[in-house]
């Protein structure tokens, strides 16, 4: 009997990434087929240094909110702030159906509390090893190991093939508390055949292997043994479960109370123990409020502020600004992270002080061993390219110069250059039977949130705020007589952030008399356009102060008719 001919797929498989690229954080990914959307990761970012009173960065989702139809679901990899920190905000636009794992969607539903939404969010729990279908396409969940439990990495059947969207990884052969990365199940899928892979590229540049979270425990117990006599305080990510697990057990080994430190660090805690992902004895977990019942010596403090965070209770502690603790020479302080690029100086400046306090800080640089990394190095990265053999590769997550590198990787590996797609936010990466190739674009880049506004800061806001606070401002305010055009008070200048008043005054009697001039002349020429009167002051006065000062402050005219 004949074989019935292989019906050929004639549709268009389209990738964009709307963050994640050439920047740390921002994770989110968009697959398209036809008329049906899967998005993976919905992830936030840190404000740059010139983002003035910026609080987080969240992607740009007006492509989503455009197609919301479309969309079958988001599909989350695991619970950092950089893959599911701006669901909060995305879906008050949207409305989709969202799976992870218990740990994800529990520290998700402690941050939606937060907020109010129109339709309920539609959360549905998902484990390693179980399938989903979501319209044309069915999503594996596959275990991975990383630097908080319940991490996956997802296998995306479409019509065109298989994707593999790798999240956030590691190899660890030790892991703390949870199961080795399941190798054996991404190799099998990529003898089935993968046709891309969405690959990590954080660590790109760095050889070897990533340590065990193991290395960590064995350093936290000699600064537990070394430093019986003293208080420990320890500052990490809020969200490394393992290592507050392994805080918490080497605490117990040594006979002392733990006290949980920082809001963030206390619901993941609470959200870690309630899902049975973290256990403690019962006693060894205290209130803050108890502190004064134990001597230091019988305390661990477990915090936040790793990042050099300006309220977190770390940087609080080091600046005698926290309500409870008092750090002193009979203080150890580790801070068990590693900077995040662009926070090095907040780091450093709490090293400094806690220094300044007689307290011994072990850091990275002093101990090598007080954190390792939840991201694969470059022997990984080969590992997981070996495994899955994609026939087109695409490098994520990360700055241009890891995507770079991981693209290197790859070439040395022998992936062919031209199946190599080292895209850029909002570019689409096309893939039909005929092969794959960039066409297009989609609506992509970064919106602000500045306390409760959302997107209500764009550039000429921030642009104000930099001028302000590089240069300062001047008021210059008057009250005119509207029948008679005479001046019946000021002109007055005030001054904020560019002089101290009183030690200028020639030069503010000069600027005074200048608007006075203005004003008087427009109003002798029946001419009262505030608007061409308001901009003249502002253009002769800003003139007159670069000539005096070589300075450019904002300045604000205010004419008032009476």
């Amino acid at each position: 009997m004949p074989r019935k001919k292989k019906t050929e797929v004639t549709g268009k498989l389209k990738i964009a990434m709307l963050g994640g690229l050439y920047e740390i954080g921002k994770n989110i990914a968009v697959i398209e087929y036809e008329n049906e959307i899967l998005v993976v990761d919905c992830g936030l970012g840190f404000p740059d240094d010139d983002m003035l009173g910026i609080d987080l960065v969240i992607p740009d989702v007006s492509y989503l909110v455009e197609n919301q139809g479309k969309i079958k679901g988001i599909v989350l990899t695991h619970g950092h702030e950089d893959h599911i920190g701006a669901l909060p905000y995305v879906l008050q636009q949207i409305s989709p159906p969202v799976y992870g794992t218990p740990l994800t969607i529990g520290i998700l539903e402690g941050k939606l509390e937060e907020h109010t939404y129109e339709i309920e969010p539609d959360l549905h729990v998902v484990r390693a090893g179980q399938k989903i279908k979501l319209g044309c396409f069915e999503v594996e969940f596959i275990n991975v190991n990383h630097s908080i439990p319940d991490a996956v990495c997802l296998a995306i059947k479409t019509p065109l093939g298989m994707i593999i969207h790798s999240g956030d990884f590691k190899i660890d052969l030790t892991p703390v508390d949870s199961p080795m990365i399941d190798l054996p199940r991404i190799g099998e899928l990529g003898n089935d055949g993968v046709l891309l892979l969405m690959c990590e590229s954080t660590n790109a540049e760095r050889p070897g292997y990533t340590p065990s979270e193991r290395l960590v425990g064995a350093s936290l117990d000699s600064i537990f043994f070394k430093n019986a006599d003293k208080r420990i305080s320890i500052a990490t990510f809020s969200s490394n479960v393992h290592r507050v697990q392994q805080i918490i057990n080497t605490s117990e080994k040594y006979g002392r109370k733990v006290i949980i430190n920082g809001r963030s660090m206390q619901n993941i805690v609470s959200v870690a123990t309630e899902l049975g992902y973290m256990h403690a004895a019962e006693g060894t977990l205290i209130d803050i409020t108890d502190i004064k019942k134990y001597n230091p010596e019988q305390l661990t403090i477990v915090c936040t502020g790793s990042q050099g965070e300006p309220m977190s209770s770390l940087y609080r502690m080091a600046f005698s600004d926290h309500s409870r603790i008092e750090l002193s020479n009979n203080d150890v302080v580790v801070i068990s992270a590693n900077a995040i690029p662009g926070n090095e100086k907040l780091v450093n400046n709490i090293i400094n002080e806690l220094f300044r306090k007689g307290v011994n800080v072990i850091y990275d640089a002093i101990v090598s061993d007080v954190h390792v990394s939840g991201h694969a190095c470059q022997e990984e990265l080969k590992t997981m390219h070996a495994l899955t053999k994609p026939k087109y590769f695409m490098p994520i997550h990360g700055e241009y110069k890891h995507l770079a590198t991981h693209r290197n990787l790859a070439l040395f590996l022998g992936e062919k250059p031209e199946n190599i797609f080292l895209s850029e936010t909002g570019r689409v990466l096309e893939i039909d039977s005929k092969g794959a190739r960039f066409n297009g674009t989609v609506p992509s880049g970064k919106v602000l949130v500045d306390g409760y506004g959302v997107g209500d800061v764009g550039s000429i806001v921030l642009r104000d705020r930099r001028h302000l606070s590089l240069d300062g401002i001047i008021v210059v305010t008057a009250a005119v007589d509207a029948s008679s055009g005479l001046l019946l008070s000021g002109p007055e200048l005030f001054s904020r952030g560019f002089v101290y008043v009183r030690e200028a005054e020639e030069m503010m009697d000069e600027l005074r008399d200048m608007a006075a001039g203005i004003i008087e002349e427009y109003y002798d020429h029946n001419d009262t356009d505030f608007t061409t009167m308001k901009n003249r002051i502002k253009d002769d006065t800003a003139k007159y102060i670069a000539q005096k000062t070589k300075r450019k402050p904002m300045i604000l005219p205010i004419i008032m008719e009476i």
